[in-house]
């Protein structure tokens, strides 16, 4: 779709950078507005895709249709907490110094209503030239992703009013792998944990019920629960694990296939927790493109 963020639909990056903003204190609707504005001359939706936050858009004093803020969907031993982000910004480039440098701009850009709590670095891993990208684990990420025009269906805002319409939401994670627990299973545990095969990714019939492919099947909800994923690894000294990202037309799919990973449907946990676990949990609103920038007539902009 013209009016969508590009770097929604296009393939993950060989690099990219997040950065986490919150408002600061001094921060007022008409100074938020401005510097959002400011923002949106620099973004083109393709090297940074932008998400605003439900907390930024209440201190605007303005509304988006959908946009709400991560439940916490700990229980049944696991805990998935919710983190909310005011504004997300996800820099994307070839080269990391290009990357690390553009984001400073952008930090620099929002700066003093917004204040930069965190960053971390995404990279891509596995065979360039391959259909899918892996995860740190080997396994392939993204093998169900919709493509095409279905990929579009599912990941973006379509009928609505002008400033909604190529609009998107997005679930983000950041998960941290236990790379000692995911060796300990063992080739066939690993496969049973992912209802996979590593060696040809192809699904296994007999997976237990808390095989991941089992437990996240986009078809097997009611309604079907599709959502475009482009997450990436990330690692920091000693940890590893994945960044996850999945957009949507709305955040109906992704709550739907968290609440079964973490056991709220029927009480069987998602085995991927045996070996890693959420630390962080945001719901964000990607505002669509207009005329090569941002596009924030939603906000009163």
């Amino acid at each position: 779709m013209d009016f969508a963020q590009a770097g929604i639909l296009e393939p993950g990056p060989a690099h990219g950078r997040y950065l986490f903003f919150s408002v600061t204190a001094q921060a007022t609707p008409a100074v938020l507005g401005f510097t959002l504005q400011r923002l949106a001359a620099l973004v083109d939706g393709q090297s940074v895709v932008v998400g605003l936050g439900a907390t930024l858009v209440q201190a605007m004093e303005v509304e988006v249709p959908g946009l709400r803020a991560m439940p916490d969907f700990s229980g049944h031993g696991v805990h998935v907490p919710s983190t909310p982000v005011a504004l997300w910004c996800w820099v994307r480039g070839t080269a990391q110094g290009e990357v690390v440098l553009h984001a400073r701009s952008i930090e620099k850009a929002l700066a003093p209503a917004f204040h930069l709590d965190r960053v971390l670095d995404g990279f891509r891993h596995g065979d360039p030239s391959a259909a899918h990208d892996r995860d740190l684990t080997g396994f392939e990420d993204g093998t169900e992703n919709p493509e095409g025009d279905e990929a579009e269906t599912a990941a973006l805002v379509h009928g609505a009013a002008e400033g909604m319409t190529g609009s998107s939401f997005v679930a983000i994670q950041q998960w941290v792998h236990n790379l000692d627990a995911f060796d300990a299973l063992g080739t066939e545990g690993q496969n049973n944990a992912m209802g996979r095969r590593m060696s040809d990714n192809e699904e296994l019939e007999d997976a237990p019920a808390s095989a991941h492919v089992k437990r996240t099947a986009q078809e097997s909800f009611s309604p079907e629960a599709f959502v475009l994923r482009r997450s990436m690894p990330w690692a920091v000294g000693h940890q590893c694990g994945l960044f996850f990202v999945a957009f949507g037309a709305t955040l109906n799919a992704f709550e739907a296939q968290m609440r079964r990973m973490a056991g709220q449907e029927d009480g069987i946990v998602d085995a991927t927790f045996t070996y890693s676990k959420p630390v962080t949990g945001a719901y964000l609103w990607c505002p669509p493109v207009r005329e090569g920038r941002l596009d924030l007539r939603q906000l009163g902009l």
